[in-house]
Order: structure tokens, then C-alpha cells, then sequence
């Protein structure tokens, strides 16, 4: 498409955008009767109006059932799961019995180390990308200090090359193949969350199994934003949180996916818990555990399920709107991102670190600013411009297909245009 940059030009895009209504079944946020422009849903996506609705009927059943909620009702939670993991394993690419909602992020990274980071003499290093999420980094480092690894010597991070910000996927299958002997799980993030930069999940994965080790990826960026077919891919397991492009609430329940051919193990280390159990059999109360067969199995504690329904809220408004359609309206709209800032020719005002290319990135664009980075954030916000900042000089900001429109992407540029002439 021959874009222009006019707010013209947007607003026909806008006209003409088959999920232009589905920003109306969220909550903008508004200062002074005035909607912002919201580009953050790559930290925490936006209230769908029907969260409300979805949480009082939990309520509600407390209410009448108390404790036989679980039983009976229009929605017994027992089975409530179900109504999560089908839609989810669309936007994964997994089979729902490869899916189970539980706990948060960094809690299931944990639990999922358990069972695929397996260190066995030599074969012991984890080959992660540098500047990872900080979180994941924490639990890597108090991870390998549990089994007595120096993390220094255990952890090997990818780094970019000088003077970049992406990292080359050769680079990583070269450091892979390094340390063929040595590596024991190799973890990425799907996307990175500082740069954007989407990796080449299917390439690292048949990367790490053919070296002998395991492979997951921490989608949190991921998981909503761009298209993924772990099952199809072979990837061993993967963990998401749910507050960013998927809507379900700030802290809200995460995922993980762990691929069916390990459902049936016996000897995989794992946790277990109540919730695990076999559902058959769960209310025996018997000793000796015996886990579900499916990604459930690795499920510990009964779930929130006031937290459970705020993520269905959100799952059926993309159900409504239709996955590819999600995915069509992401390309676009961050085509046009690219295009208007690219019409800003205001010499080294900023840099784009994400990459350009299609299949490395997502919503998310990455800006560097290398004069006045945290002065022109802070002027966007006065403009009523949402967006996010990293230390030292990052502007982050990822506008996303079921709630920004053209028309809000054009303002922007041109607001920033505006603060970059000052």
C-alpha cells in the first residue's frame, strides 16, 4: 500500500478497517473528559468493558452456591479452565490440552526449570539473549545458585553486535553450537522487551534439540502480538503473562504450554499440587500424586477465579474479532507506524532499534533518543500521549489492532514532529 501522511489518509484507513468497532468494547483512558492516546499495551493492555460483567457472575455464584459454585451454575468453575485454553490456543498455535492458565509469569518460569532444566554433569549451561527482561534474569540467576552454579559461569547471554541493538539470529545458532556439549536449556524471550526485536522461534528451536537441550521462550511480549505455532514448531514449553496485548488486568493470571509428547512422562521432574491432581480421583484426597494428563498436571493451587474471569472478558473480544484479522490489522497498523516516522526527517533526532524486518517485530516500536530522550517523553505525555519509557534513552511504544486506530498513530507523529522542531 501507498501510504500518505495526512490525517486524510488515516481516517479512510480508519473507515475502512473491518475492527474499527471493537475499540469501543474498551475503556480509553481519559484525562479531563479527554481520551488519551494509549500506545501501552506492550505493559499493560486496556479494560474491556465486559470485564465488569464477567467478574460479578463469579460473584454472583459465590453468592448463591457459596463453595457448590464449583458444581453448579450456569458456569461451574471446576470446568471454568475450558473456556480459556480454546481460545488461547489459537493465538499460541497449541492444542488446548497444551495449555494451562495459572499462577504468574515468573512463578511458572520457575516450575517449568523444574522439569526441562536439567543439569547432568557438563551439561549444564542455560544460553539465554542478552538484556532480557529483568525478571527472567533474577530467576535465572537464583535458579542455577539453587543447584550450587556460579551463575557467571553457567548462564550464556547472546549478546548484539557492536554498535547494534537486534541480535543476529546466526549468532545465536553459532553460540548454540559453541557450546553443543555443554548446554542444557536454551530460553529465549519470543519478543524482546527492550528492542522489539521478535526472534526466530522455530529456527533456535530446532537449533537447541539438535544440540541435546531442551527450548522454551517467554512469550510475555509475544503472546497476543504476533503469530505463533509452538505446537507445529516443536517447542518444548513456553510461559506468558496476560496484562499486556492479551487484556486480562494488571497482575493477572498467566500460562504456560508445555508440548503434549512430555504429558505422559513419568519420569519428569515437576511440583505438584492439588489442582494437578487427577481430576477423576481429586476429591479422594488420597496420597501419592497423580498428575492430569495434559499441561494441567502442572498445576498446583485452586485458581483465582475472579482472575479467570477477567482473562474470558478479554478472550472473547478476540474470539469476536477473529485471529488473523488481529494479526492483519497489526501488520498494517505498525506499517503505517513505521512510515510516518520515517517522514519525520529531522536528522538525529531519534533511531528505531527495532528491527524493520516483517518477521522480526511486532506492534512494538523501539526509539532511541540520544539528546533529550526523557523531555520529549515527558512533552508527549502533556500532548495526552501515552507511551513508555526505558532507561537511559528509550521510547517505547506499541500500538495495537483491537483498540488504537490510524488516526491516533498520525497525531502522534505529527505531535512528535512538533516537540523534535522545538
Amino acid at each position: 500500500m501507498n501510504f500518505e501522511n495526512s490525517v486524510s489518509f488515516a481516517k479512510q484507513l480508519d473507515k475502512n478497517d473491518p475492527l474499527k468497532d471493537f475499540r469501543q468494547q474498551f475503556i480509553i483512558p481519559s484525562i479531563d473528559g479527554k481520551e488519551q492516546i494509549y500506545f501501552l499495551g506492550n505493559s499493560l493492555g486496556l479494560q474491556p468493558k465486559k470485564a465488569k460483567d464477567e467478574l460479578n457472575k463469579i460473584l454472583g455464584q459465590w453468592s448463591v452456591y457459596g463453595v457448590e459454585g464449583f458444581f453448579k451454575g450456569d458456569d461451574p468453575w471446576i470446568d471454568y479452565h475450558d473456556k480459556l485454553t480454546k481460545p488461547l490456543a489459537k493465538i499460541v498455535g497449541a492444542l488446548p490440552h497444551e495449555i494451562s492458565v495459572m499462577n504468574q509469569l515468573t512463578v511458572n518460569l520457575h516450575l517449568m526449570m523444574v522439569s526441562f532444566y536439567n543439569p547432568n554433569g557438563k551439561r549444564n549451561k542455560i544460553i539465554c539473549e542478552a538484556k532480557a527482561f529483568p525478571s527472567d534474569q533474577y530467576m535465572f540467576e537464583t535458579h542455577v545458585r539453587h543447584y550450587g552454579f556460579n551463575p557467571d559461569d553457567t548462564i550464556i547471554e547472546v549478546q548484539p553486535r557492536k554498535n547494534e541493538y537486534a541480535i543476529h539470529t546466526e549468532d545465536i545458532l553459532l553460540v548454540i553450537e559453541q557450546h553443543k556439549d555443554e548446554v542444557a536449556l536454551v530460553l529465549f524471550s519470543g519478543v524482546n522487551y527492550y528492542s522489539g526485536q521478535l526472534f526466530d522461534i522455530p529456527t533456535i528451536t530446532a537449533a537447541a534439540q539438535k544440540a541435546g537441550a531442551k527450548v522454551g521462550f517467554d512469550l510475555a511480549h509475544a503472546a497476543g502480538n504476533v503469530s505463533l505455532q509452538l505446537h507445529e514448531w516443536n517447542v518444548d514449553f513456553a510461559c506468558w503473562c496476560s496484562y499486556k496485548y492479551l487484556n486480562a488486568g494488571p497482575g493477572a493470571v498467566g500460562a504456560i504450554y508445555i508440548h503434549e509428547r512430555f504429558h505422559n512422562d513419568k519420569n519428569i521432574a515437576r511440583y505438584g499440587g492439588w489442582w494437578g491432581y487427577n481430576k477423576a480421583t481429586r476429591f479422594k484426597m488420597d496420597k501419592g500424586f497423580k498428575p492430569i494428563n495434559t499441561a494441567e498436571g502442572w498445576q498446583l493451587s485452586t485458581p483465582t477465579f475472579t482472575s479467570l474471569a477477567l482473562y474470558k472478558a478479554a478472550l472473547d473480544i478476540f474470539e469476536q474479532a477473529g485471529w488473523e484479522n488481529i494479526l492483519a490489522k497489526r501488520k498494517l497498523l505498525n506499517d503505517y507506524l513505521w512510515f510516518v516516522l520515517n517522514e519525520i526527517k529531522i536528522k538525529g533526532a531519534f533511531e528505531i532499534i527495532t528491527p524493520k524486518n516483517e518477521k522480526e517485530k511486532g506492534c512494538q516500536v523501539s526509539l532511541l533518543m540520544p539528546d533529550r530522550g526523557k523531555t520529549v517523553f515527558d512533552e508527549l505525555a502533556k500532548a495526552g500521549i501515552m507511551v513508555d519509557w526505558r532507561e537511559p534513552n528509550v521510547i517505547r511504544l506499541a500500538p495495537v489492532p483491537l483498540y488504537n486506530s490510524f488516526e491516533e498513530v498520525w497525531q502522534f507523529g505529527n505531535i512528535l514532529r512538533q516537540i523534535l522542531k522545538k
